[in-house]
């Protein structure tokens, strides 16, 4: 086995161990808080909450999976007691990985992306944690801060975690929006959610970028609902 293979196992193997810890499930995991304001096909759009992430970026490395396994080995020591007051922190869900030269979106799943200035990996903070109160990352590549309320359009998707299928589902998922002229407001990130056990077609794997509205399509919709409503209210 490469000692690149070996590296890549042990950071999965640190967010097995993570999840176990947590309950085993993805769904036991704070999540961030969002509302699935509209449905189109396969695409979600939701609006987020705000919330805080612990993030760290990834220099020098043009891998997918190579900058996702450095991020999450740093962010994990970060939640196990690599802050100044060597607390533990809850696990959370999803890990998210986006491109570096972008304002991070959602955090824990994995989430990620790439540029010229290296790949972004976050997990969110537990919500029981303000600016204030977050523990200080030892690390001085750790930082905490805010991420803000944003509507984000969704895909998600089970299956491995390989970079053909991240860009598979993100070229899916640029054509839906780009095709109800929908504009992308920055890079897509993606969204990872499992523990590395759990079988390929039980994953939850998610692409998301922010966007500036909801379709057309979507008030149509809306209106339609609230006739119905009008009309058996008679």
């Amino acid at each position: 086995m490469t000692q690149n293979r070996s590296k890549h196992y042990m950071a999965r193997a640190l967010l097995a161990a993570g999840l176990m810890i947590a309950g085993d499930s993805a769904m036991s995991l704070e999540q961030p808080d969002y509302t699935v304001v509209f449905r189109d096909g396969d695409v979600e759009y939701r609006q987020y909450e705000p919330y805080l992430v612990s993030e760290t970026v990834i220099d020098n490395v043009s891998s997918y999976q190579a900058a996702g396994n450095e991020g999450f080995r740093r962010l994990f020591r970060y939640i196990t007691g690599g802050n100044v007051s060597r607390a533990k922190i809850a696990m959370t869900a999803p890990v998210a990985q986006t491109l570096a030269s972008e304002k991070i979106e959602m955090t824990v799943p994995v989430q990620q992306g790439r540029s010229t200035d290296g790949w972004r990996v976050a997990f969110m903070l537990p919500t029981q944690y303000t600016l204030e109160t977050a523990p200080a990352p030892t690390d001085p590549r750790v930082h905490v801060r805010e991420v803000p309320g944003r509507l984000m359009a969704v895909l998600r998707y089970s299956g491995r975690w390989t970079e053909k299928n991240y860009a598979k589902r993100k070229d899916q998922l640029r054509t839906s929006i780009v095709s109800e002229s929908v504009m992308p407001l920055g890079d897509m990130q993606s969204a990872l959610y499992n523990a590395p056990f759990t079988p390929p077609f039980l994953r939850r794997n998610e692409v998301m970028v922010e966007v500036d509205r909801l379709p057309a399509k979507a008030q149509s919709v809306a209106a339609g609902t609230d006739n119905a409503a009008r009309a058996a209210a008679y």
